[in-house]
């Protein structure tokens, strides 16, 4: 569990999840009062953006396992070994990303009813994009003669609008 509490500078894509044995009062207390999370675990301060505490009895039917993978970007196969024992917790949950420590390096200390339950890693986003396969996504390129045959008709039009505006400018002046 020394992994649990120690949060390395600069670290990213990691989830603790914290078993919170505690009155619903104090952890209401945590949730609401700014810095009170933060003291309970023994570090100066936690950006509340990138941590949950979770009322266990809401996750019924799916279980904090799911939520995990599900909530949480947690690999299915890394949660595996621990749903039993995550899905049988009762009362609160602190679901504590990596980004709340704001890059710092940090060693938790929870006070009594704060306790370690796993470490984790967020499975990172797969953000490359396979070959389109549509025929219809494609745009049809004209051979290089078609191309200059194009061409070709647009410089003649444009030549003959400027020829004719020319000529009309000529004969509006000399008439």
């Amino acid at each position: 569990m020394s992994d649990i509490l120690t949060v390395s500078p600069g670290e990213m894509r990691a989830v603790r999840v914290f078993h919170l044995d505690l009155p619903p009062e104090h952890v209401r207390f945590l949730r609401d009062e700014p810095g009170a999370l933060a003291d309970a675990l023994g570090v100066p301060s936690l950006d509340a953006t990138h941590l949950e505490i979770l009322r266990l009895a809401d996750l019924d039917g799916i279980g904090l396992s799911a939520y995990l993978a599900d909530g949480a970007d947690v690999s299915e196969a890394e949660v595996a070994p621990d749903r039993a024992r995550l899905d049988a917790l009762k009362g609160h949950a602190l679901v504590l990303l990596s980004r709340a420590h704001e890059g710092r390096a940090e060693t938790l200390t929870p006070r009594p009813g704060i306790e370690p339950v796993g470490f984790y890693h967020q499975v990172p986003t797969d953000w490359t994009a396979g070959k389109i396969a549509s025929a219809s996504a494609t745009t049809p390129r004209p051979s290089p003669r078609q191309a200059r045959s194009r061409a070709r008709r647009i410089g003649g039009a444009i030549f003959t609008v400027v020829m004719l505006l020319v000529a009309l400018i000529l004969w509006l002046a000399l008439r």
